[in-house]
Parts: C-alpha cells; structure tokens; sequence
C-alpha cells in the first residue's frame, strides 16, 4: 500500500486499510516510522501485535476497531466519559 498505510485481515473475516499518518504524527514513539523504510519493517509478534524494530507496537484490538470501523466492546468496558458543566 502507499504512504502509511496497511491492509490488515482478521481471523473473523473482517479486513480493512489502518491509514498510521495520524499516530506517526503524534505519539513520539511512532515517530521513527515517518522513514518509509522504517515503515515497512512491520511484522506481526507472537500476541498477535503488530510491530516494528524501533520499539513501536499497536496493539490487535486497536488495529480491529481502526480497520474495521466496529468498536471491540470489551476493550471499553468500565470506562466512563468524563463530562463537565459548561
């Protein structure tokens, strides 16, 4: 795929492209990966994490809900929005 991007396909079936500009431009930790050749250098680990030389990693679920566009409802279970009185 061009620029960073990624073809994912999961064990369910769903498939989609994660676009990664938006997290190489602003976790610091991903910032390695605006090297095209660092990019490409993305494997899948044993969890199945997707991974990189330098140290980054995203983890399935985030992959799944970004690829997807379908929300993994454990991964949010327990969290509350915090709202404020304007």
């Amino acid at each position: 795929m061009d620029g960073y991007r990624i073809l994912l396909g999961f064990s369910d079936g769903m498939s989609g492209i994660v676009d990664f500009t938006d997290i190489i431009q602003t976790f610091p930790a991903a910032r390695p990966l605006a090297d095209k050749e660092v990019f490409q250098q993305f494997h899948l680990d044993d969890w199945p994490t997707l991974v990189w030389p330098c140290g980054f990693d995203f983890s399935p679920e985030s992959l799944y809900e970004r690829a997807t566009g379908q929300r993994v409802s454990w991964l949010h279970e327990g969290v509350v929005a915090e709202t404020t009185n304007a």
